[in-house]
């Protein structure tokens, strides 16, 4: 891990996915409870060798073979974990000091440490007792895949398979001679991975990928009964909305409707690309729109938003993080959260590879409105996309961006001015929450601010 990211994670403070423990001559009890809940929530990384604070207190280099020893000798004991946790080690040398990263990843079992059953909750690591709970944790790991999940009693009629046609048309205009302009309807949801086995369970038939891309309505209701997306438009901020459109059929018809009410709610702006004259709107709404409907764990009661005003498009879904935090082309490894319902929008011509969504939109979205995109992964992924003001507001050229001096200086006023300042107050100020956490995270470094608090609570102070 480069210092620079450490730096950041230190700034920011104990999240859903990182926590922090002070570590002398060997771990102490609460550091396999993170391990526990890592393992049966969405994964994470514990830091031994810092402080709930943030601060460094450090590992002495003699004792990081004892305590990784510990470590793998308490995970792989029965008589305290029921089943032994995937993990791996990272030592972090910063400010002189060592640091010992310990990764987990999330895991299919569920695991119990000295009998109890941890979940992350925020930035605790919480005991779950009830049935209902245990219940939900217990559907959710059934398979990192739900989309594969088979259905055998729904049958061949329970799918719009007039849609099939539509679907051929598509496949074969992105590629000429794609088998699926030759298959029967059978044959092409067999190739499309929609029609299988579960060699869990040894049942044959078609699955949730399947109903989400194709099925019926009424089907799609008794199946994933939370799904659906919720879109809406409002002129004034404060207005609960002036246009909406709730979409509950099947993946293909929703990807359409809610691309026309994107479109219908945004100022288009086009640009060339070599010489083709493309609509930067349209461009941003496929990726948008393709992304919140593809990479969303179906499984969550959360229900997807698409929310349009004058300032952004901005959309929120349940999603099956493996880390939290802003996403960036950079700073990224993309993960596919439904394979089959991506590679089938993929063949359709409605998504391109993974990772691609993001890397266009950073590209598209200063050409749009002058600003980048935010993108946040979490247990509820958002998207904020700046909205063009065809009115003038933006001039003929994009400003040169303030360099880093200027706004670590702009932010350090900031905390002056206020006595104190959040990540989430600097961005109602206007700053992008990545531009922030690092301003800050090098404001700490020059002790130029102290941070106080942890978590989302973390103020920091002028020194």
């Amino acid at each position: 891990m480069r210092p620079e990211a450490f730096s950041e994670i230190l700034a920011i403070g104990e999240t859903v996915d990182v926590e922090f423990k002070r570590c002398r001559q060997q771990p102490e009890k609460d550091t396999f409870e993170s391990v526990c809940s890592f393992a049966n929530t969405f994964g994470g990384s514990i830091f031994l060798g810092v402080e709930d604070d943030g601060a460094i207190s450090g590992i002495n280099a003699d004792n990081l073979l004892v305590i990784k020893r510990n470590v793998v000798n308490v995970v792989n004991n029965p008589k305290l974990f029921d089943s032994p946790v995937a993990f791996e080690f990272e030592r972090i040398d910063f400010e002189g000091k060592a640091v010992l990263r310990l990764w987990v990843p999330p895991s299919p079992n569920m695991h119990r440490f000295k009998g109890d059953i941890y979940e992350r909750v925020e930035d605790s690591d919480v005991v779950v007792r009830s049935a209902s709970r245990l219940a939900e944790i217990c559907i959710r790991k059934q398979g990192l895949y739900t989309e594969q999940r088979v259905y055998k009693h729904v049958a061949l009629d329970d799918l719009k398979l007039e849609l099939l046609d539509s679907i051929r048309e598509r496949a074969a205009h992105k590629q000429p001679d794609h088998e699926w302009a030759r298959l029967g309807d059978e044959a092409l949801l067999k190739s499309a991975g929609l029609l299988g086995k579960d060699f869990s369970t040894g049942d044959e038939g078609l699955n949730l990928a399947a109903v989400l891309l194709l099925g019926k309505d009424e089907v799609i209701r008794s199946v994933c009964p939370p799904y659906k997306t919720d879109a809406v438009w409002r002129v004034d901020p404060d207005s609960r909305y002036d246009d909406r459109t709730v979409v509950r059929c099947n993946l293909v018809e929703a990807y359409d409707l809610l691309a026309d009410f994107c479109r219908k709610h945004m100022p288009d702006r086009f640009t060339l690309e070599g010489d083709r004259s493309i609509s930067l709107r349209d461009s941003i709404v496929r990726e948008v729109v393709a992304n919140c409907l593809i990479h969303r764990e179906f499984t969550s009661p959360y229900p997807a938003r698409i929310v349009i005003d004058a300032d952004a498009l901005r959309t929120e879904n349940a999603s099956r993080a493996m880390f939290t935090g802003p996403i960036t082309p950079q700073g990224f490894s993309p993960l596919p959260k439904n394979p089959l319902v991506s590679s089938f929008f993929s063949t359709i011509g409605l998504a391109e590879e993974l990772g691609s969504g993001t890397r266009n939109l950073f590209e598209y979205s200063p050409r749009y409105s002058g600003k980048d995109p935010e993108l946040v992964e979490g247990t509820v992924f958002t998207a904020t996309v700046p909205v063009y003001r065809p009115s003038g507001a933006l001039p003929a050229e994009t400003p040169a961006t303030p360099s880093a001096t200027d706004l670590v200086t702009e932010i350090a006023g900031l905390v002056a001015s206020r006595g104190s300042l959040t990540i989430s107050e600097a961005v109602e100020a206007g700053y992008p929450r990545r531009t922030a956490q690092r301003a800050l995270a090098k404001l700490v470094d020059e002790h130029r601010v102290v941070p106080v608090g942890n978590g989302r609570s973390r103020k920091y102070l002028s020194a």
